[in-house]
């Protein structure tokens, strides 16, 4: 038994220091609150935790049998880190896919852009156009602003193609973004009391102003804005005067 649980802790060990350093480079660059909730990857992650921390080291600890061969010992071992190795490959490369680039506002709430949002063409595009706002591969996420163009016509394609599904939507296409601070004056016209907020229940609105109450936030102001990642909204509480986001919840 001492061989079977120094095998199984030094599978745990190595599996969860490679684990921790993916997950942590994701976390801290790309994915902190509210990134991780609005791209819903917690799934994802439950996935390779549960192959890498759980099934792999398990699987090591019943075929570490002391009688075996050393060399068939060392092919079982291979073949279930090989399935570990595949189960973090595939979470990493699901996690940088799926990383939060942009929080936008866009005419009249927040949303969540993530890095598959955007195709090649419109990436390349925003290289070209609008620099300092495109998205590269080491992009972390900015706060801007999505206006949609001045021209007219361009306008009502693109809100017609996310209207009806057979385009994209502004969001999607950072060569028109600008920086967050132009955008103010228009999110302050937009800003909204907690109880006039259709996206959220009875329920719900009664648990965000508790929650806001015990930060003692303004409850009955133009406040506030829904920020949307898929179909999981958040509630933005700024500072009416300057702002500021003073809270997501």
């Amino acid at each position: 038994m001492p061989f079977r649980l120094k095998a199984f802790g030094l599978h745990l060990l190595a599996s969860a220091g490679a684990l921790t350093l993916v997950v942590a480079g994701l976390y801290f660059g790309w994915y902190r609150w509210p990134g991780w909730y609005l791209s819903g990857v917690l799934h994802v992650v439950g996935i390779v935790v549960l192959v890498d921390l759980v099934v792999g080291p398990t699987l090591t600890l019943i075929v570490s049998n002391p009688a075996k061969p050393r060399r068939e010992l060392a092919r079982d071992i291979a073949i279930i880190v090989t399935v570990q190795l595949a189960a973090l490959v595939y979470g990493t490369a699901t996690l940088w896919s799926g990383r939060p680039l942009y929080y936008t506002f866009s005419v009249n709430r927040l949303e969540l852009v993530q890095a598959s949002d955007i195709d090649n063409a419109e990436r390349a595009l925003a290289l070209r156009q609008n620099p300092s706002l495109a998205p590269n591969w080491y992009s972390r996420p900015r706060w801007i602003w999505a206006p949609l163009p001045d021209d007219a016509d361009e306008a009502m394609r693109i809100v017609t193609g996310a209207t009806f599904g057979t385009g994209r939507d502004i969001i999607q296409m950072p060569r028109y973004f600008r920086p967050w601070e132009q955008g103010l004056p228009k999110l302050r016209d937009q800003l909204m009391r907690l109880e006039d907020m259709k996206y959220f229940s009875k329920p719900q609105q009664q648990t965000l102003r508790a929650r806001m109450a015990e930060r003692n936030l303004p409850t009955n102001e133009r406040n506030t804005m829904a920020m949307w990642g898929g179909s999981r909204p958040l509630l933005v509480v700024f500072d009416p005067a300057t702002l500021h986001i003073l809270a997501i919840l």
